[in-house]
């Protein structure tokens, strides 16, 4: 059995057990409890659990190092898997197809704030639905809402991840090509241009002439637009690991599976992007009035 497990006749990986789906699991389950005992906590409430009363911020906290943790040394033990050959044709196959349907399901919670967005822009005076019209006074964006100039700082965004687009695409070439120093180089740009577009989009929710709970446009806003800025975020995460990786030296023409997937990722934020500037930035602020300055 054991000289089976260690030179098998077959294209697929039967991978050693690991403790780290039992202790990420837990760790997300304390993270959704300190979630819960935060809110407690900021309303001045109690979160009583066997008797003590967990009304506090650090559960939370103490859940996600759990999470973090696991995330790092899971993914490093696939890295090591990588390394020693395991990862065959079929379970690179299948690792795509798993990030594949990881993008398919956050394609999914986009379109469910695209739907309230329209939803709320598209019949802002509902007859059947009073407080509706009266949330946005018959029209959209609702009265008294100046909104932000979309070919100012968003079209200075559009073309930030455009060009990363570009310097992503020009790594992966050059890693095809074995040509370590253009990926190196592609991806310092990308993780560059990346923090880029994070800070001004920071720069935008400072200055904006609306906040989240002043209406209907300023929740739909803030949540389809900032739920993008923690993709890009993470996704500024993700390509920063695969620089380090590729000054260690990790990736191969043949086998680059983790750089792939970053890739992957970094075009379906960049794609969901021009989604939000057409509709939520430029169809939104037809006719509207613009906040000077923004």
């Amino acid at each position: 059995m054991a000289d089976a497990h260690a030179k098998p006749n077959h294209d697929y990986h039967i991978i050693d057990p690991s403790p780290w789906p039992f202790i990420g699991s837990v760790g997300a389950l304390v993270m959704a409890l300190g979630g819960v005992a935060w809110m407690q906590y900021l309303k001045s409430g109690d979160f009583p659990v066997f008797g003590l009363n967990l009304a506090n911020p650090w559960l939370f906290f103490i859940g996600l190092a759990i999470v973090l943790y696991t995330m790092y040394s899971w993914w490093s033990d696939t890295i090591k898997e990588a390394h020693e050959g395991h990862h065959t044709r079929v379970v690179s196959l299948h690792l795509r197809y798993g990030m594949i349907m990881f993008i398919a399901s956050e394609v999914m919670f986009f379109v469910a704030w695209f739907w309230a967005f329209f939803d709320a822009s598209l019949f802002p005076d509902e007859v059947h639905q009073v407080m509706r019209t009266e949330f946005t006074g018959g029209v959209w964006p609702p009265k008294g809402v100046e909104v932000l100039d979309p070919f100012h700082l968003p079209l200075y965004n559009t073309i930030i991840l455009l060009l990363s687009g570009t310097t992503v695409t020009w790594a992966h070439h050059a890693l095809l090509h074995d040509d370590r120093k253009g990926l190196i180089w592609g991806l310092v740009l990308t993780v560059a241009l990346g923090v880029l577009f994070s800070m001004v989009q920071a720069y935008e929710y400072i200055h904006a002439p609306f906040g989240f709970k002043d209406s209907i446009y300023g929740a739909t806003f803030f949540m389809a637009t900032g739920f993008h800025g923690f993709h890009v975020f993470i996704g500024t995460i993700f390509l920063l690991v695969c620089l380090l990786r590729a000054m260690r030296g990790d990736f191969t023409p043949k086998q680059h599976f983790g750089f792939e997937a970053a890739a992957w990722y970094w075009h379906f934020v960049d794609v969901v992007w021009l989604f939000l500037f057409a509709s939520i930035y430029v169809w939104a602020s037809s006719g509207a009035t613009i906040a000077h300055g923004h």
